[in-house]
């Protein structure tokens, strides 16, 4: 393989190839900053102090949900789509959901996590609508477990001309 993504235009030639997305750093300023966002004060994730003493890692982790939201940027990268344009000939993309989410291991304060994807299907819904199904592994640089796994549901629309 030459490139490491794939487009709209070639992505049904690339189903079942593994993709793997740039390390993102996960430092307690992003998880502070995420905890703000949901309102969730729990100290195992935003008093490094706490964490350090009641913890039983030794120190804050990420929000699951963090790691979860942080697929996007991962999926964004190795799966390249317009995002500049007219929505009516060039659509974008929605998310649809997840089919399946498991947190394996925890993301700990100062660590990099990267994700491994595949695209597994492509079903066209009907006119302007087509469903993109990803397979992602978050690895946790490293660690053997993966920080989580899940199916991924993206949703492209093309709006036809009004």
């Amino acid at each position: 393989m030459t490139e490491h993504f794939m487009t709209l235009e070639n992505c049904r030639q690339h189903i079942g190839e593994r993709f793997v997305s740039s390390w993102l750093q996960v430092n307690q300023d992003r998880i502070t900053a995420f905890g703000e966002a949901i309102d969730d004060p729990d100290p195992h994730h935003m008093d490094p102090a706490f964490a350090a003493e009641h913890s039983p890692w030794g120190k804050t982790i990420a929000f699951g949900w963090l790691t979860t939201s942080l697929t996007t940027p991962m999926v964004y990268e190795v799966f390249r789509y317009r995002m500049d344009g007219d929505p009516v000939t060039y659509g974008y993309p929605a998310s649809y959901g997840l089919n399946r989410l498991r947190f394996i291991a925890p993301v700990l304060e100062g660590k990099r996590i990267r994700g491994l994807i595949e695209l597994s299907d492509v079903d066209d819904k009907g006119p302007g609508r087509t469903v993109y199904t990803f397979q992602i592994e978050v690895e946790i640089e490293g660690e053997s477990k993966p920080a989580l796994v899940a199916e991924d549901l993206l949703m492209w629309l093309k709006d036809s001309p009004k």
